[in-house]
């Protein structure tokens, strides 16, 4: 298992909060740790991936206050850099992803190009 010591990606307190809230929910799978990552597909390309997996010999392991977290190694040149953000409220789409590596991305803030 190899663990990173610098975090390739990081969380706004908002998003902490919300993936805490997620992971003490009834029934959350503590077998599972935080995935982030793309994969092909979407209207600019790469869509991200934010959801809770089990680890692979492919993942780097880091963690992001008290949060375990997992990504592809492959992924760190798409994702590097990049901050996760979570909107509440009435107009609020949920995750959100400032990513520097992205050369474009869509409206709905979930796809990207490099």
């Amino acid at each position: 298992m190899e663990t990173i010591v610098t975090t390739p990606v990081s969380f706004t307190s908002n998003a902490v909060n919300e993936i805490k809230r997620l992971m003490n929910e009834d029934g959350f799978d503590t077998a599972q740790v935080l995935r982030v990552g793309v994969k092909g597909g979407g209207c600019s390309g790469m869509t991200y991936i934010l959801g809770f997996d089990a680890p692979t010999e492919k993942d780097s392991h880091f963690e992001i206050e008290g949060i375990p977290c997992i990504m592809e190694k492959a992924h760190d040149i798409y994702l590097t850099g990049m901050e996760v953000d979570w909107a509440g409220g009435l107009n609020s789409r949920g995750f959100t992803f400032n990513n520097p590596n992205a050369s474009k991305t869509c409206g709905c803030g979930t796809s990207f190009a490099v």
